[in-house]
């Protein structure tokens, strides 16, 4: 524990003196530093995806660095500093976990997220849905607002039911396309019935983001391939056929 008090209070040292020291530190303030921490969650949850724990290591750090910059700045202003952070976010999540710190009993992690969210519309909050950044990317706002529903409650009991939507949302979608109806009929029905899937996922475990960006990669590594190869047997993609470049992708699909 002591090594660990000693690597955080450098850290801190560190920060004092860059603000005070650095003209590019000193310049930053919460909002110029917003986009950049942004940026640093992505490489992070990259590094994660890659399962590179050196890579995640460093990435950590880089994160843990606009941590202690926003409390830095925040003891500035006379709003907050690291203290009160640090022990904000301990007195939270003593409160929410009252099977912990409390007398109260929990049968699995499904009461514990039901009880979370409770507790949180004891502390003001007026919706649980309250708590969902708006400007979160869409798949992953869709992930948050069904776990959130769910925590009180609103959802189905069985993935058979969720798979019977995502059927029903299919069918609706492929309904409106086949009648050429308006474009905002058929974006609405993509819509549900991508809401659905992601309901479908979360039923079955998998998380959607996850899983839709790791088809990212592969797709990614499968198209670079293509080009490569191609390259060096003398042919560019765009006086490629179809039929000549699906050679070249099932090759990439073999090697994998």
């Amino acid at each position: 524990m002591e090594e660990k008090l000693k690597a955080f209070e450098r850290l801190l040292t560190i920060m004092d003196e860059l603000r005070e020291k650095c003209p590019w530190d000193k310049k930053q303030t919460l909002e110029t530093l917003r986009h950049l921490t942004i940026e640093e969650t992505y490489e992070l949850s990259d590094a994660i995806l890659k399962k590179d724990m050196e890579e995640i290591k460093k990435e950590i750090g880089d994160l843990m660095l606009h941590m202690v910059f926003y409390a830095k700045i925040g003891s500035e202003t006379n709003d907050f500093d690291i203290t009160d952070v640090l022990n904000g976010i301990c007195d939270k999540l003593i409160y929410r976990h009252p099977h912990i710190y409390g007398d109260v009993t929990v049968k699995d992690e499904e009461e514990v997220k039901q009880n979370w969210e409770q507790l949180k519309l004891k502390e003001g909050k007026k919706s649980v849905l309250e708590g969902v950044p708006v400007s979160l990317p869409a798949l992953v706002k869709a992930s948050r607002i069904q776990e959130k529903a769910r925590g009180v409650g609103f959802d189905w009991d069985n993935r058979e039911q969720v798979w019977e939507k995502v059927n029903e949302e299919l069918a609706e979608f492929k309904a409106e396309v086949d009648s050429n109806a308006p474009h905002e009929k058929v974006e609405a029905e993509f819509g549900d019935l991508l809401f659905s899937m992601i309901n479908y996922a979360r039923f079955i475990n998998i998380n959607p983001e996850d899983a839709l960006e790791r088809t990212n990669i592969k797709f990614i590594r499968r198209f670079q391939f293509l080009e490569t190869e191609s390259a060096k047997d003398g042919k560019t993609i765009k006086d490629m056929t179809l039929p000549e470049m699906d050679a070249y992708w099932n090759r990439a699909k073999e090697m994998e």
